[in-house]
């Protein structure tokens, strides 16, 4: 009997369990697209948004250093760490001489 009540409270405990919610990397300050709307960020955040920016590339060192460039010139970094430049068009429309993007 005790073995039974034993388990009643176990089970009971751990339906009530929440479920994890999934985790985002980025960190929002004020609203949901700080940082990655055209002027919304500070120049000193530029560098924690480029590290995610790029944390997923094998050329790293060029990623990092083209990100920051276009984050000083435009507030802001896409969120993700690939496409997404619809919410920065400053970040999205500045090309290198050939036409391609500069901005990873």
């Amino acid at each position: 009997m005790l073995l039974n009540c034993v388990l009643l409270v176990h089970n009971h405990a751990f339906a009530e369990a929440p479920s994890p919610q999934p985790q985002s990397s980025w960190n929002y300050s004020s609203s949901p697209m700080h940082g990655v709307t055209e002027g919304s960020l500070q120049p000193q955040e530029c560098g924690p948004r480029c590290t995610e920016r790029c944390s997923k590339t094998a050329f790293k060192k060029p990623c990092m250093f083209f990100c920051q460039k276009c984050c000083a010139k435009c507030l802001c970094v896409p969120y993700g760490t690939y496409g997404n430049k619809q919410s920065c068009p400053c970040y999205n429309e500045w090309k290198t001489k050939r036409g391609g993007p500069k901005c990873p």
